[in-house]
């Protein structure tokens, strides 16, 4: 079943400063908070507007572990890595 909620055109305006209200249906649906940060890009009489998600410390300690194990199978060691510092 398609939800056609999702389908209807939302309207908003700017502000004197610039700012634009994203509708409330929309910011629910995407979970956008206070604080959401943005990507930005306009064209022509376009604008995209793409949440960025920052990650958290634990995708960057699995991030680490897996460095670490990839250059453990590889045999790197941290001197070859460091080697031009």
């Amino acid at each position: 079943m398609i939800d056609t909620k999702r389908k209807e055109i939302e309207i908003t305006t700017t502000s004197p400063k610039g700012q634009v209200v994203i509708p409330k249906s929309i910011r629910e649906r995407l979970n956008i908070k206070p604080g959401t940060r943005f990507a930005v890009y306009g064209k022509g009489d376009t604008i995209i507007f793409k949440k960025i998600e920052m990650p958290t410390v634990e995708d960057f300690e699995r991030l680490v572990e897996f460095g670490t194990e990839f250059a453990k199978k590889r045999g790197i060691r941290k001197e070859d890595v460091l080697e031009g510092d």
